[in-house]
């Protein structure tokens, strides 16, 4: 987190007092470095230069209007796998011929939505879904581009919930079934396939099983002698959570897809998500109450699960940091927890720790992926605000949700 880091012993977002926005804000709050987004984009872009790829970034990771507005400034589209997130990314002022919807479920009036907007592409994800999409274009007298989302059967070697793209996940159609459909598919006079599309999972750190998609996909293109406009090959690309992570050579991958798509002579789609804002933001949240356990102590938090499920939901690790460091030591086991009444509310346990004290602040970091698009009003608890820095200057870019208006709905 190069734009996050300790200025002496005190955590600074930019050019920023992280203490100091926490004592006139309030915790919790989720809280973004705008140049580490616009960095991180950047470099994205430039390590795929030879390929001039299509880069739709993945709504789904973070979808405040601000980060959309600011990612689309500098040049993204959005991949969506809803009609809010669809709505959202207009709204930011990303055009529509640079979104693309994905989805296992899409409903008609979504479909009918996407159509009207003229979007990009649309993937489609079974042959049901493609003759609805047929039957919307045919009243419409128009034709429709789609890309069809194909399961490859690979092993992304990540959290198998958050593993897409095997033959016992939902995504996509097999490639024997594709193979079958594509006979269908010509037979539908309103459509026009464009694309294929692969995702096969997240936070992934090698780029072994990508290369094994680039082989089958070449495989199934040239058997079915396919002329696509795009191929879009998702995202999934990891980020350090710890020092034992080791990130995706990207520039590797490049070359491989370079290769790829000279051959066959289309224009490639990207996806990330969390490799572009993962990084990017930290839950800063104060230290409401420190108890004795029996073989541990417990520093219970005032965010909870709500505010950010990952932990709960994929055992995922975040580093927590202390917002102002010192050299004294908490001896034994402590564990962070939050007030939500579920056991799974927690976020990380620490041996031999610095020494905290009540109405202390820290931060869990590499938030800005999964964050606030994961967090909810369990407990009837209000959505937490989410500030974004640019150098020296901060801004609110959602408030903290009014607790009478939640409980009045």
């Amino acid at each position: 987190m190069p734009n996050i880091k300790y200025v002496g012993k005190n955590l600074f977002i930019e050019k920023l007092s992280v203490a100091n926005i926490a004592k006139k804000g309030g915790t919790p709050f989720y809280i973004y470095s705008e140049n580490q987004i616009k960095e991180n984009y950047i470099k994205f872009v430039n390590t795929f230069k030879k390929i001039k790829p299509l880069v739709c970034f993945a709504t789904k990771s973070n979808s405040n209007l601000s980060i959309l507005r600011s990612l689309g400034k500098l040049g993204a589209g959005t991949d969506v796998v809803s009609i809010g997130e669809l709505l959202k990314a207009l709204k930011a002022g990303i055009k529509a011929n640079k979104i693309v919807f994905s989805g296992v479920g899409k409903t008609e009036e979504e479909l009918k939505i996407a159509i009207n907007k003229k979007i990009l592409l649309i993937n489609c994800e079974s042959e049901s879904e493609t003759k609805i999409i047929n039957k919307i274009a045919k009243r419409s007298n128009k034709k429709v581009s789609i890309g069809f989302r194909l399961n490859p059967d690979i092993d992304a070697k990540t959290h198998k919930k958050i593993s897409t793209g095997k033959a016992n996940n939902k995504f996509g159609v097999s490639i024997k079934n594709f193979s079958v459909f594509f006979k269908e598919i010509k037979k539908l006079k309103n459509i026009k396939l464009e694309a294929l599309s692969v995702h096969i999972g997240s936070q992934i750190l090698t780029d072994v099983p990508y290369k094994r998609v680039l082989t089958v996909l070449s495989k199934l293109i040239k058997n079915l002698n396919l002329n696509l406009k795009y191929i879009d090959l998702g995202g999934g690309f990891g980020i350090n959570y710890n020092k034992k992570d080791k990130p995706i050579n990207l520039k590797k991958y490049s070359n491989l897809v370079h290769s790829f798509s000279k051959k066959l002579n289309c224009k490639i789609i990207f996806e990330p998500g969390r490799s572009i804002v993962g990084n990017a933001g930290i839950l800063v949240s104060k230290i409401q109450y420190i108890k004795n356990g029996t073989n541990k102590k417990f520093i219970i938090l005032n965010a909870g699960m709500n505010d950010f499920m990952r932990p709960a939901l994929y055992d995922a690790h975040h580093d927590i940091i202390p917002i102002k460091k010192n050299s004294k030591k908490i001896k034994g086991i402590i564990e962070f927890v939050g007030p939500v009444c579920e056991s799974t509310c927690k976020f990380g346990k620490y041996k031999n720790y610095q020494k905290i004290y009540e109405n202390d602040f820290v931060a869990i970091t590499n938030v800005g992926a999964y964050g606030t698009s994961l967090s909810s009003n369990y407990n009837t608890r209000p959505l937490i605000a989410e500030i974004l820095v640019n150098k020296n200057k901060f801004k609110f870019i959602r408030k903290k949700q009014n607790l009478l208006k939640l409980i009045s709905a």
